[in-house]
């Protein structure tokens, strides 16, 4: 018997360092780290290392909700992860504990894992109500008082939540989330594209007001889009899944998560990029190549500091148009918006996304400074003049153009 422990274990570490190998061998697979854009499979997964090569395969710089035990599988495969564990995750049993007994859950763990290098954050809660949130802010003290370096996970509701599920409106909502629980990051869900080929009212206004609030409390924002089909929600589509990444980019968020990765054995949840089974269905593929783009605009895009989102010609309500640009003079094409920012130089730089989930569509635009005009290539990640076929989008793509910088 101990033989055979010990051969497993062997087994283990050559699997281990075989994933390992592959990911770092992969030329398209840069390393960014969550730190600096997260990019998260929004599920509990498995520590297996054939499923952590996978995540990591696809893009991802996190492996989603990890129990302890799994972390050095996580390590080895060059991710990390969201520590997701009973004791520590907030349901509505544990609301009432005593701030002693929530700090003697929270040491017990980050005595057992803090100082693992693969520990990214502690899951605490997914949509909370507003009546929740003075004991999510006893647990996220609690964790930054025994483990700086992890962060506290909790997203928020969508704003088509009803009232019940908030306790509130949904701007002081976020606002009491924000002021009560003072947590690092400002993460929520929304999902919005519907199986008419719809877009569901409020998706726009739920970015303005999301990145309203990150600003305003200098915090970074992450948002959970929708990876798989239920109940009236869209089948998964290239166009769709960059339309959800590229319009949350031009917004300034600075993470990604996609719910979900492994397709739940429920009702008519379907084409997730696991199956049921097991199995990489054709979303797989899609969320890589669309993870792939993040990864290669992300050493430039997160220098870039959100100064302004416009849309045009057609302005949602709640948003702005063209002339609230501060960089664009002139914009034609299809139906599209654009984030502004500003490098640490102070020089422009514009994502441009097409909202048309159907349709590619050219674009020309005038900007109201001189200077050479220089896309960050999604592909490449290299950065040179924008001309030609650059000047088209496909259905959801966005696009980063950098004004007057030669560098």
């Amino acid at each position: 018997m101990l033989g055979r422990v010990r051969h497993a274990g062997g087994l283990l570490i050559v699997l281990l360092c075989w994933a390992t190998a592959a990911a770092q061998n992969d030329p398209a697979l840069s390393e960014v780290p969550p730190e600096q854009f997260a990019i998260l499979p929004w599920d509990w997964t498995r520590p297996d290392p054939s499923v952590l090569q996978e995540i990591k395969q696809a893009g991802f710089n996190l492996a989603g909700f990890i129990s302890p035990e799994g972390l050095d599988a996580v390590a080895a495969a060059g991710l990390k992860a969201i520590v997701a564990n009973g004791r520590t995750s907030v349901s509505d049993a544990v609301v009432g504990l005593t701030e002693a007994e929530i700090g003697h859950r929270v040491k017990e763990l980050t005595d057992r894992v803090g100082s693992h290098p693969a520990v990214f954050g502690y899951y605490l809660r997914d949509e909370p109500g507003a009546a929740m949130f003075r004991a999510l802010a006893k647990w996220a003290a609690a964790f930054r008082a025994a483990a700086p370096r992890g962060l506290p996970y909790i997203n928020l509701f969508p704003n088509y939540a009803s009232s019940e599920q908030l306790g509130a409106t949904y701007e002081q909502y976020v606002e009491t989330f924000l002021q009560t629980v003072q947590p690092p990051f400002l993460s929520y869900d929304n999902y919005s594209l519907m199986d008419d080929g719809s877009l569901r009212d409020g998706y726009f206004q739920n970015l303005e007001a999301i990145r309203s609030a990150a600003l305003r409390s200098k915090l970074p924002f992450w948002n959970v889009v929708l990876a798989n089909a239920h109940f009236r929600y869209a089948e998964p589509t290239y166009g769709g899944l960059s339309f959800q990444v590229f319009t949350a980019l031009a917004y300034g968020a600075r993470g990604i998560s996609y719910y979900t990765y492994f397709t739940p054995t429920t009702g008519n949840y379907r084409l997730a990029p696991i199956d049921q089974f097991g199995h990489k269905t054709p979303t797989w593929d899609l969320v890589r190549r669309v993870n792939l783009q993040i990864l290669k605009l992300a050493p430039t895009y997160t220098q870039l500091k959100s100064v302004n989102v416009f849309h045009h010609p057609e302005v949602p309500a709640g948003c702005r148009g063209l002339d609230s640009s501060r960089f664009v003079a002139e914009l034609n094409g299809g139906d599209l918006m654009a984030g502004e920012f500003e490098d640490p130089q102070n020089r422009p730089a514009v994502m441009l996304v097409n909202k048309d989930l159907r349709h590619s569509t050219p674009f020309s635009v005038r900007f109201r400074s001189a200077g050479p005009v220089q896309i960050v290539n999604s592909y490449t990640g290299q950065t040179h003049a924008w001309e030609g076929g650059n000047a088209w989008l496909a259905p959801g793509q966005g696009v980063l153009l950098l004004i007057g910088n030669t560098e």
